[in-house]
C-alpha cells in the first residue's frame, strides 16, 4: 500500500544529516575547540581531499559557487569589452559574475537531449572580443568537454567549467573539474556535496591561474599585510570545510544511490506516454543532481504533483536571456529555441540518495495520475 499522506520532498537534507550526525557534530565541535574559523587546517585538509577526489593537483576553497566563478573570471582577466560564451539554461549565478566584471554573456542554445550547451553552435558566436567559454555540467551530466576544449584551443580561449551540479561526474573516466583551465564548484546545501551554509571551490589544469585565484580569494595578499593584487574576501570557512570533509567520504556511496534511483525511475517510466526521460550520453557518468523529465502540459502536471504532496519543481523556468536583467541583450524567442522548449516542459522529480523504492513508486503513480488528468 502506497502512503499518499506524507510529503516527498524534492531533496531530503534531514535524512542525510541523520545518517552522519555523529561525525558531523564531532567535526563542528573540533573546529569550535580549535577556533580555526577562517581558512586554517580544516580548509587545507578538505582542499587536499577534494583535489584527490577529482584527480587534480590542487583545489581551493572559496566562499560560494558564485565566488568561484567570479574569481575564476577575474583570474582570466575578464573585464569590460570582453565576451564570455555560456548557456542560458542554468541558474543565474553562471552569468552573473560575467556581468559584475563588466563583460557580456553570449548565450548559446542547448542540445535538446542533454540540456547542456551545444558545442556545435559555439564557434559561430566567437568574435574578437571572446575571452572564455563557461560550459555547465547541468543536472549532473557532463557537457561535451572534448569538443569544447578543442574549440577553445583553436581560438586561444579560456574554458571555465561550471561544476556546481557535477560533483563526481565523468567523461571517459575523467572527472569533471579536471579538464578545463579552471573549474568552479558550488557546495550549496542542496548540491550532491553540500555544506551547511555557503561554500565553493576552484580547481583546474592551469597552475598559474590557480595561483592567481589563491591570492584573489584572500584580498590579493602574499603575506598577512602584503597585497600583490586587488582581491576579495571570498574564503571558505573552517566549519564548512570540516563538514564537507566528512561528507566527501560518503559522496561515492551517495552518487551510486542517486544513479540507482534514476535507473528505477527510468524502469518505471519507460513507455509511459507523454514523458520524455533523461538522455545519457555514451562514455559519461551522470551523477543525477536532478532527475529531469519533459511533459507537455507542464504547469498543470506540476500543480497536481505538488497538490498531492510530491515535491517536484522546475530547473529552470525562466532562461537567462529572458530574465529582466538581460533584456537589454536583445534575445528573442527564436534566438534559443531548444532552451525555450525545455523551459516550458521540464519537471524535476524528487531525487536524493536516501529516496526509497516506495517513494519512487508513489512519485511515478502520482505522475501517471497527473498525465491522465491534465
Amino acid at each position: 500500500m502506497i502512503n499518499s499522506s506524507i510529503k516527498i520532498p524534492l531533496v531530503d537534507l534531514k535524512a542525510q544529516y541523520q545518517s552522519i550526525r555523529q561525525e558531523v557534530n564531532e567535526s563542528i565541535e573540533r573546529v569550535l575547540e580549535n577556533t580555526s574559523f577562517i581558512m586554517g587546517e580544516e580548509v587545507k585538509k578538505f582542499e587536499a581531499s577534494f583535489a584527490n577526489y577529482i584527480n587534480t593537483d590542487e583545489s581551493l576553497g572559496v566562499a560560494s559557487g558564485t565566488a568561484a566563478l567570479l574569481l575564476a573570471l577575474k583570474a582570466c582577466d575578464v573585464g569590460p569589452s570582453d565576451e564570455v560564451i555560456t548557456t542560458a539554461h542554468t541558474f543565474f549565478a553562471t552569468a552573473e559574475p560575467i556581468s559584475i566584471l563588466g563583460a557580456t554573456p553570449i548565450f548559446v542554445d542547448i542540445d535538446p537531449l542533454t540540456y547542456n550547451i551545444n558545442p556545435d553552435l559555439i564557434e559561430a558566436k566567437i568574435t574578437e572580443r571572446t575571452k572564455a567559454i563557461i560550459p555547465v555540467h547541468l543536472y549532473g551530466q557532463p557537457a561535451d568537454m572534448r569538443k569544447i576544449m578543442k574549440i577553445a584551443n583553436k581560438h586561444n580561449l579560456y574554458v571555465i567549467e561550471d561544476v556546481a551540479q557535477g560533483h563526481g561526474a565523468e567523461i571517459d573516466g575523467q572527472r569533471c573539474g579536471s579538464i578545463g583551465h579552471l573549474s568552479c564548484f558550488s557546495f550549496y546545501p542542496g548540491k550532491n556535496l553540500g555544506a551547511y551554509g555557503d561554500g565553493g571551490g576552484v580547481s583546474g589544469t592551469n597552475t598559474e591561474l590557480l595561483a592567481t585565484v589563491r591570492k584573489l580569494r584572500d584580498h590579493g595578499r602574499v603575506s598577512k599585510y602584503e597585497h600583490d593584487i586587488i582581491g576579495l574576501g571570498e574564503r571558505l570557512d573552517g566549519l564548512q570545510a570540516a563538514i564537507l570533509d566528512v561528507k566527501l567520504k560518503y559522496l561515492e556511496e551517495w552518487t551510486e544511490a542517486r544513479r540507482a534511483a534514476a535507473d528505477k525511475y527510468v524502469e518505471r517510466l519507460t513507455g509511459v506516454d507523454g514523458v520524455l526521460l533523461p538522455h545519457v550520453t555514451q562514455n559519461v557518468r551522470h551523477v543525477y543532481h536532478l532527475f529531469v523529465i519533459q511533459v507537455e502540459n507542464r504547469d498543470a502536471t506540476l500543480k497536481y504533483l505538488n497538490e498531492n504532496a510530491i515535491g517536484a519543481g522546475i530547473h529552470y523556468p525562466i532562461p537567462l536571456h529572458k530574465q529582466p536583467a538581460y533584456a537589454k541583450l536583445g534575445y528573442n524567442k527564436q534566438s534559443l529555441p531548444h532552451t525555450e522548449t525545455a523551459a516550458d516542459k521540464i519537471v524535476s522529480l524528487p531525487m536524493f540518495p536516501e529516496i526509497t523504492d516506495q517513494q519512487i513508486d508513489r512519485v511515478v503513480q502520482t505522475l501517471k495520475e497527473a498525465l491522465d488528468k491534465c
